[in-house]
């Protein structure tokens, strides 16, 4: 929009997402070349660094933040919103154009109903809930280990090894029965990555009712788990709808498990293409843990966080107007020489706690205790049990996702 159009125009433009505005901003998202590092296609973004112009799948300009610090202060702007029933809240491909008509949990609601979503859910999150189950964590890791070993090599990592560990830690945090694990990361696939809108919206529903025929079950016979302590929790403003229920089994069931997955395989193959890093890290000379926040600045793997403007926001001498798009760019946001020394470069020696790898603010990721937990655990183990983890194909022939879904491998074949 520019300075002269009219208050009905702009209105108009609040509610739909259009713009008067002619651009030649670059596309985003694009994909990655090589799976660890931005898009080349993204130079411009960086040069323009910290707030740039680029073009939605359909046309539409929007804004994408490239910068570390205007990043961390428009995170935690209430101006920005998360609500993706807005119609004007802009998505990154068109097979999620019908998402707009459902609620997300967490993820899409606005204080104060996110903030009362939140509290419910912290304690389940905490350090020391995740550090209680940092057992069972090495026993499942060690248990998928074991049978990689039993079967011999060669492995393809993601299926064996880098999905089964947090599908198996979420499931049995929330109380889902791991036996069901191919309807829901089916079900989870097609969320992401579709192919189409239809399969996107058939998949949710499918999850949906999957979820809620479990949630009936817990209420006339609980078990264990975080769904069965929501169900059953006295509460001073009553009971937890089914409705909310199915909702946050839903987010917290793909996001639990999806994220982790694409960071435990793309650490693996990243760590196994820097051997001067690696043979630090079995030698000792650095700690998991160290190794964990750098992987996580370096992969950036939740590429894209999305927000619409509901009020004007000057940014350094630029509007952001009401009813645009914002996107964070987190691989650029993560690469910030202003910030980050050598950003391009895996460095165990730098202190990278400060990404925004898990996004800031007041949706700054509830799982984030648990995703370190899992990813130290995993990574130290296999890298222990296997000293001789290697790629079973050239690397250029390991395939990727594409760059409007979550960053990851789609498969990972290796051999000891």
């Amino acid at each position: 929009m520019t300075e002269s159009t009219t208050e009905p125009a702009r209105q108009d433009a609040a509610l739909t997402g259009a713009t008067t505005e002619p651009t030649s901003a670059p596309p985003f998202p694009q994909d990655r070349e090589c799976p660890y590092h931005p898009p080349t296609g993204y130079e411009p973004l960086r040069a323009d660094r910290p707030l740039s112009r680029v073009t939605l799948y359909d046309g539409r300009p929007v804004w994408a933040v490239t910068g570390h610090a205007l990043a961390r202060r428009l995170l935690a702007d209430p101006r920005l919103s998360t609500d993706r029933t807005h119609p004007a809240f802009p998505v990154p491909a068109e097979r999620f154009a019908q998402t707009r008509q459902r609620r997300v949990a967490l993820l899409g609601v606005d204080d104060p109903e996110h903030n009362t979503q939140r509290r419910m859910l912290i304690p389940s999150f905490s350090v020391k809930r995740i550090a209680a189950l940092r057992p069972r964590i090495q026993e499942t890791v060690d248990r998928l280990l074991d049978a990689m070993e039993r079967q011999g090599p060669p492995s393809e990592l993601v299926a064996d090894f880098a999905l089964p560990v947090p599908s198996m830690v979420i499931c049995a945090l929330l109380g889902v029965p791991y036996a069901d694990h191919a309807l829901f990361e089916g079900c989870s696939r097609r969320l992401l990555r579709g192919p189409g809108a239809d399969d996107v919206d058939a998949a949710r529903v499918e999850l949906e009712e999957y979820l809620g025929a479990l949630i009936d079950r817990k209420r006339a016979d609980p078990g264990e788990g975080l769904l069965d302590e929501l169900i059953h929790r006295d509460r001073p403003d009553g009971p937890v709808s089914r409705e909310d229920l199915v909702s946050f089994a839903l987010i917290l069931l793909v996001a639990g498990h999806e994220t982790t997955a694409n960071m435990i395989s793309l650490g693996t193959f990243t760590l196994l293409r820097h051997p001067g890093q690696l043979a630090a890290l079995r030698s000792g000379e650095t700690t998991t843990a160290v190794v964990v926040e750098e992987l996580l600045r370096f992969l950036s793997i939740a590429e894209g966080l999305q927000r619409l403007a509901i009020e004007d926001i000057e940014v350094d001498g630029t509007t952001i107007r009401e009813g645009e798009g914002v996107f964070f760019s987190t691989s650029l946001v993560n690469r910030d020489a202003d910030v980050f020394a050598d950003p391009e470069t895996l460095d165990w020696e730098r202190s990278a706690r400060h990404h925004l790898a898990f996004g800031f603010g007041v949706h700054q990721c509830l799982g984030q205790n648990l995703a370190r937990a899992e990813l130290d655990i995993a990574l130290r183990t296999l890298f222990e049990r296997l000293p001789a983890l290697r790629l079973a194909v050239p690397a250029d022939e390991v395939r990727h996702k594409p760059g409007d879904t979550i960053q990851g491998l789609l498969e990972l074949p290796v051999a000891w």
